[in-house]
């Protein structure tokens, strides 16, 4: 595997439009992004897709995972897309720009450090704050807490991660944020020390 570096890793078979990827971010085999941004060091792996997310730093998204899976009109007499893609139907019909404006305002993000399990679903206008976990195969139809763990269709709360206390001094933290050379200098903390001790030592 070539190494990571601030150029953004792609594979050839990865298909991006209007996307902006951040330093150290990996985008694997058969990806499908689009509007999309991917913070520094996040990557996700084969065979993802995601339309209007905005990613965090540091999320690791597993393969199969799905950021924005948009709904049909189930209110229409119809729930097939010809309606609102109708030039691909018929040469003098055009596409319904307004359903697709009003798809573009629910926007899904995904916030720093977070961990989308294998084959997990993000529903429009959801957020998933930072330090969350989301199961594998989970459907995640409302928000997420900050570093809390949701499983199941549709996922629900399974656990904290760590104490409200805890939780609120990593977000005060924010070493997310830190540079390259701070991270490193840090490396042998994050590998050993448990969230409270690394806390204790950089000052969270």
């Amino acid at each position: 595997m070539p190494k990571l570096s601030i150029e953004p890793l792609v594979h050839p078979t990865a298909e991006l439009h209007d996307c902006r990827l951040g330093r150290y971010t990996e985008i694997d085999e058969g990806c499908r992004l689009s509007e999309t941004v991917v913070g520094d060091y996040s990557y996700l792996m084969a065979h993802c897709m995601a339309w209007c997310a905005e990613i965090g730093k540091f999320s690791n998204i597993a393969a199969s995972v799905r950021l924005n899976a948009t709904h049909h009109p189930m209110d229409r007499p119809t729930l097939h897309h010809f309606t609102y893609r109708a030039s691909d139907y018929w040469d003098d019909a055009e596409h319904e720009a307004g359903f697709f404006a009003a798809r573009r305002t629910k926007r899904v993000t995904v916030g720093h450090d977070t961990w989308l399990g294998h084959g997990s679903t993000v529903l429009p206008g959801v957020t998933v704050a930072d330090g969350a976990v989301v199961g594998a195969g989970a459907v995640v139809t409302r928000d997420v807490a900050p570093y809390t763990i949701v499983a199941g269709v549709p996922a629900r709360p399974v656990r904290e991660r760590f104490d409200r206390g805890t939780t609120e001094r990593l977000m005060a933290l924010a070493w997310w944020d830190w540079d390259h050379a701070r991270l490193r200098g840090a490396l042998d903390d994050f590998r050993i020390l448990s969230a409270e001790a690394f806390l204790e030592k950089h000052g969270g």
